[in-house]
């Protein structure tokens, strides 16, 4: 490591920038972060600096002399591309024992300026000393996605508060409360934007410094339709910080990958009228767990207010007093649609798209207005068909949609085993045997189903279900 990472404290101090081109407007930008004193100095053209900054920087219009360096600034960027200017200024400010910092010259540099993330008080820089400022470009930008935003709200909100807390809790147990407190409701109600939410947890937890263990926090996530790039980054947040994580079936094993490496798994079923546990119970290991001051997550595939019982779980958490948060995720309608390249609304095909299951409690027939449906004559989304495939297809002709519209069954769509069947309406049960889709498989009914892109698919089964 050549370079010694360093914060600086540039508010009030002078500072030098040569340069007057966009070179030198990208370095001020960062610079001025800090309230610093700037003099820009250049004889060239710095028109650039002053529609930038106006009058909130000092402009020279010549070259760098001995006198600008009295008094002494804290730091001199040089940041132009005119190579006699840049000699002149690294000479002076060598010969003064002024920090220097050379843009695009790392050989010459005291000083290097990393690429930033910021989030209000809180800065992290990235540096690669100069060898590859692409890839520090490109750390800080997985940097810029993986912290939220709200991250300064949450610094500057447990600033307001040390002095409470310093008063309310001994020396020894301080820092466990804050630990709690940044991985609890207050926290995040503070990410969520909730300032109301934010006060009331955080003086229940000042509050309950003496009673032991505070309640922990349910998170219900929606993990998508398998593919592990299609999380929210939220989700993946959660599955970072989890100490309990309670999944289901349809979760693939690449999200399952993502969890904590230390979090508890626990595997509750949900296979079609299969059940590893009921929902009642899930709910009370959901609360069990967060009353012990667990980090749960709740973690279902697709999204979990669509046909996953989210709301279910979350009126059994508010009952219990238990915080709760939701998490959506990607939709398998949404997500199957785009991975075989099938537009679920598309001008003069379809104006509207109807998601429906096709399971139904307690293995009744699904709820559904079939003649409805079939006379709105627009795209049909079908969760958990495949095994009602025949009674779904049977139903809508029935109710007057033609057997020659077009389907698409999608098997573990997203995922790289992906398969597709390409049939018709009338075709539909015997397609779905003949190629033994077992799924998790979604339906796609309707004109769209026949734009499905050979090329986004990893097997394509021939038009009317049958191979080709």
């Amino acid at each position: 490591m050549r370079y010694f990472p360093a914060f600086f404290d540039l508010r009030g101090r002078a500072v030098i920038v040569v340069g007057g081109g966009e070179l030198a407007v990208r370095k001020l930008r960062l610079l001025m972060k800090a309230d610093p004193f700037v003099t820009v100095v250049s004889a060239e053209d710095n028109s650039a600096v002053a529609a930038a900054f106006g009058d909130r920087v000092r402009r020279v219009a010549r070259p760098l002399l001995p006198a600008d360096l009295t008094p002494r600034p804290a730091l001199i960027v040089i940041a132009t591309e005119d190579e006699a200017a840049a000699r002149v200024a690294l000479d002076l400010a060598h010969q003064a024992g002024i920090p220097v910092n050379a843009v695009d010259r790392p050989a010459q540099c005291d000083v290097v300026i990393p690429s930033i993330v910021e989030r209000g008080e809180m800065a992290i820089g990235i540096s690669t000393g100069g060898a590859a400022p692409v890839l520090g470009r490109r750390v800080r930008e997985r940097l810029e996605a993986l912290l939220p935003a709200r991250l300064g709200d949450l610094i500057a909100f447990a600033a307001e508060r040390r002095d409470a807390v310093a008063h309310a809790v001994p020396a020894s147990r301080r820092r466990g409360f804050w630990e709690r407190l940044f991985d609890g409701p207050a926290a995040e109600a503070v990410l969520a934007g909730d300032q109301a939410a934010a006060e009331t947890a955080f003086t229940q937890a000042l509050s309950s410094v003496d009673e032991g263990q505070q309640q922990g926090h349910v998170a219900i996530i929606g993990a998508g339709p398998g593919d592990p790039e299609l999380l929210t980054l939220k989700a993946l947040r959660y599955l970072q910080e989890a100490d309990v994580v309670l999944y289901d079936n349809l979760v693939s094993d690449a999200v399952l990958e993502l969890i904590r490496r230390d979090a508890a798994r626990h595997y509750v079923g949900k296979k079609r009228a299969d059940h590893a546990l009921p929902q009642e119970e899930i709910a009370t290991l959901m609360i069990a767990h967060a009353r012990q001051g667990a980090r749960v997550v709740r973690l279902k595939g697709g999204d979990p207010f669509i046909f996953g019982r989210g709301g279910e779980e979350l009126e059994a958490l508010r009952a219990a007093g238990v915080a709760a948060t939701i998490v959506p995720g990607i939709t398998a309608a949404a997500g199957c649609a785009a991975a075989t390249g099938i537009p679920l609304t598309h001008r003069g095909l379809s104006q509207a798209v109807t998601f429906v299951t096709a399971e139904a409690g307690k293995g009744g027939a699904p709820d559904i207005n079939w003649s409805a449906l079939a006379a709105l004559r627009h795209t049909v989304a079908v969760y958990m068909g495949v095994r009602r495939a025949g009674q779904v297809a049977n139903a809508l002709i029935a109710a007057g949609r033609g057997g020659a519209t077009p389907v698409a069954v999608i098997e573990r769509g997203t995922l790289p085993e992906q398969r597709i069947i390409r049939t018709h309406l009338s075709a539909l049960c015997a397609g779905v045997a003949h190629h033994e889709i077992k799924g998790p498989a979604l339906l796609i009914i309707g004109e769209v189903a026949a734009l499905a892109d050979d090329g986004a698919l990893r097997e394509i089964v021939a038009q009317g279900g049958l191979a080709a």
